[in-house]
């Protein structure tokens, strides 16, 4: 933006058409910003009314000129104050965790209140001189924490130094000078309480993005991990039966195909957030799956529980590594309303299906519905995979 449009900004909106034109060039983001600052630009001046009668008495003991030209530079301080808050207004809650530098444009501006400061007091007196500390309010809301607190500190030793030794001032307080430090303590309080908010949910986002990508590996490995096991030993299974009963090799090649097609549309669902197991469904799956395998299967015949998705995890997993690793003749399985149970007669479990991530996704899931997952070896042999949940 040119000179050109300024002085148009300025013939068009003014005082604050200008200040907007030269200190908002950034556009969309720029204006939010000026929208959050109206709030504390009216607050700002809210406090500068205490200048209106000192003002409205220079007019009477001091002649017109002089009243008027304190009313001016009164109007001129209050623009500059409304300016910086509207132009300059501090990023949106939780935009930034990183302090912003310090926008060098504003230095103009304090330079221009403290001019005001100055004028005030050699117009109608000593009782101009608190509004020196719109200069440290403007720095500690606009600036980063160590410029805001030099100029904060520079407000406090000139109030403090001039209170001090011209004792006689009227109605200016000595401890004035230190409203400006209990400001900018305030302030840093209530910046690192939102930074450290702002801190704790974006590492609330982050969790919930790692457990997300873990529930979505975790549930493609249990899909896959038991789809492509029974599919393993139905191809096996095929083979052997090519030779010796076509029907059947055929019936089998295409139970292989059904459960590809199942296998991928599961892998579809769960990277959806879509998928759903349930016991029923997952009992008649590993009927088909050890009968495949010639395991002998005892299980029970049970409507869904209400625990049914997490025990259908549970015997899902614990069926695939019945097929996988056991080398079991038979598998019973015993379902209660809180518990599931999986027992086979194998050759009991190795230390890489113990430590395998199958398992530990599984454990991950019974921790989450507040049960327990155990895994221990019965007196005849074989693995008992036990999961229990309260009631």
């Amino acid at each position: 933006m040119g000179v050109t449009s300024w002085f148009a900004s300025f013939r068009t909106g003014g005082v604050l058409g200008f200040i907007d034109s030269v200190v908002t060039e950034g556009g969309p983001t720029a204006t939010s910003r000026r929208r959050r600052g109206w709030f504390g630009a009216v607050m700002a001046v809210g406090w500068m009314s205490y200048m209106i009668g000192p003002v409205s008495q220079s007019w009477s003991d001091d002649g017109p000129l002089r009243g008027a030209s304190a009313t001016a530079v009164l109007l001129g301080y209050a623009m500059l104050v409304i300016g910086s808050f509207v132009a300059f207004g501090r990023r949106g809650r939780g935009e930034s965790v990183v302090e912003q530098p310090a926008d060098p444009r504003l230095w103009p501006f304090l330079a221009a209140m403290v001019a005001c400061t100055v004028s005030l007091v050699g117009l109608v007196g000593p009782v101009a001189l608190p509004t020196v500390m719109f200069v440290a309010v403007t720095a500690i809301f606009h600036m980063p924490a160590r410029e805001s607190g030099y100029v904060t500190l520079a407000v406090a030793l000139v109030l403090l130094l001039i209170t001090l030794a011209i004792p006689d001032l009227s109605g200016v307080p000595f401890w004035l000078g230190l409203i400006p430090v209990v400001i900018w303590v305030a302030r840093q309080l209530g910046l690192r309480g939102e930074r450290l908010a702002e801190l704790a949910r974006r590492q609330r986002a982050e969790l919930d993005i790692v457990e997300e990508r873990n529930r979505v590996a975790r549930d493609v490995h249990d899909i896959l991990g038991h789809s492509l096991t029974v599919i393993t030993v139905k191809t096996e299974l095929a083979q052997r039966l090519i030779d010796v009963d076509l029907t059947r090799a055929r019936t089998e090649l295409a139970d292989i195909e059904r459960l590809a097609r199942e296998a991928l549309a599961g892998v579809r669902d769960t990277v959806g957030g879509l998928r759903e197991v349930t016991l029923h469904g997952e009992l008649a799956n590993a009927r088909t799956a050890l009968a495949a395998a010639d395991i002998v299967a005892e299980l029970p015949e049970v409507d869904d529980t209400p625990h049914s998705e997490l025990f259908g995890w549970v015997l899902r997993e614990a069926i695939t590594n019945v097929i996988r690793h056991s080398a079991a003749r038979h598998c019973t399985v015993t379902v209660t309303p809180s518990s599931i149970e999986v027992v086979d007669d194998g050759r009991g479990v190795g230390a890489a299906a113990a430590s395998g991530s199958g398992l530990a996704g599984l454990r991950a899931r019974v921790k989450a519905a507040g049960g327990t997952l155990t895994l221990s070896a019965p007196a005849e042999g074989g693995v008992r995979v036990r999961a229990s949940v309260p009631e």
